[in-house]
């Protein structure tokens, strides 16, 4: 597998849907783990700028949630609680005694179980949302495919935050 000269696999240029769209989601789920690698703890609690409470520690947390909504909740139908509770449920709050490494080790986990699930699944396979989340997207069913492409989206429009935080924090920038 190619890399990236930081270390992330670089997607394919030719592939079958679903290694394409997998791999994607794992390019985008690298690049989060490179924009806070090296940060000390007091600057994953940065926030981007005011009045945004955004900071690299939050966007971990909070795509852990995003994992365990999509390929457990949504996909998979388990009932499962929020990763960092119900009063954190997005969970962008980064708690006073949770750094970076054990959020990082909480997400990589909750990818884990999201690979588990849909190993063997057809992309046509179906999840079903909850009546919140049909009342936004328009039905209370989804594909496997809808699940990846939403996951790509999320992560893509986070690293982007995570870009303009890390550069705030130390000057970092990256592609």
């Amino acid at each position: 597998m190619k890399t990236t000269p930081d270390g992330r696999p670089v997607p394919p240029l030719y592939a079958d849907e679903r290694p394409m769209l997998e791999a994607w989601l794992d390019f985008h789920r690298a690049t989060l783990a490179l924009r806070c690698a090296g940060l000390r703890d007091d600057q994953v609690r940065l926030a981007a700028v005011a009045p945004s409470s955004l900071t690299p520690l939050g966007l971990v947390q909070h795509s852990a949630e995003v994992e365990r909504h999509w390929f457990q909740g949504v996909f998979a139908g388990e009932d499962v609680p929020p990763v960092y509770g119900a009063d954190n449920a997005d969970g962008f709050g980064p708690a006073p005694g949770r750094g970076l490494d054990e959020a990082l080790a909480v997400w990589r986990a909750e990818v884990a179980r999201g690979r588990e699930l849909v190993a063997g699944a057809s992309l046509d396979d179906r999840g079903r949302l909850s009546a919140r989340d049909a009342g936004h997207v328009g039905g209370d069913g989804v594909s496997l495919r809808w699940i990846l492409v939403r996951l790509i989206e999320e992560y893509a429009r986070h690293n982007g935050h995570a870009d303009l935080i890390r550069e705030r924090v130390d000057g970092v920038t990256g592609a």
